[in-house]
């Protein structure tokens, strides 16, 4: 079991958290517009359609919820929320992500971790910092990945991993580096979510 895909079917797209399923537990994954959330949900199933990935920023607008086919009944859900920051959507929509966003994040019980997705490539913005200062002040379980691994040069990936972990005040150790392209770590990550959703 230890690395294989995970097994996820999509369940549903909610406005508010009051219409997420019942589960037994919950990992939502959450980031800037454009970080790679689909791709990331794709590659943990090993599906490529199973998330839409758009060239556009912002496609996500609704809170997506994922079924694992493993675990107690009600089974566990990875749940991708909007992204934040940049997005080509109209600002009444994106104004209307934050309480979604805030109001799953405080508000569902069922909340094991959060997944906190950093681009690699260009490190974390301001949002990605104001976020996971809310997440340290709200006492939300968080963990810090770093996505397109692949897309930074081998030459400066040990420093850009320095320099992204001490801007979210984290040691390198605390942050896992994946690629959605490559596979890098992915099979790791699979694992971590298995650990949260279901031992």
């Amino acid at each position: 079991m230890a690395g294989k895909p995970l097994q996820l079917e999509f369940v549903t797209s909610a406005p508010s958290v009051a219409e997420v399923p019942p589960s037994v537990a919950d990992v939502a994954v959450v980031g800037r517009s454009n970080v790679g959330k689909s791709s990331l949900i794709n590659a943990l199933a090993n599906r490529r359609q199973l998330a839409a990935v758009s060239g556009t920023p912002g496609r996500t607008r609704l809170i997506n919820a994922f079924r694992l086919a493993e675990g107690p009944e009600p089974r566990p859900l990875l749940v991708d929320l909007p992204g934040y920051g940049y997005a080509k959507v109209p600002k009444a929509v994106k104004d209307t992500w934050g309480p979604m966003i805030e109001g799953y994040l405080t508000g569902r019980e069922q909340l094991a971790m959060v997944i906190v997705l950093l681009d690699g490539l260009v490190g974390p913005t301001n949002s990605d910092l104001e976020l996971l200062d809310w997440l340290r002040h709200e006492v939300l379980p968080h963990s810090v990945v770093a996505t397109k691994h692949d897309k930074v040069k081998s030459s400066r990936r040990d420093r850009r991993k320095k320099d992204l972990a001490a801007a979210c005040d984290l040691e390198p150790r605390d942050v896992l580096w994946v690629s959605a392209a490559k596979g890098v770590n992915i099979e790791i990550l699979r694992d971590r979510i298995r650990s949260w959703l279901v031992d």
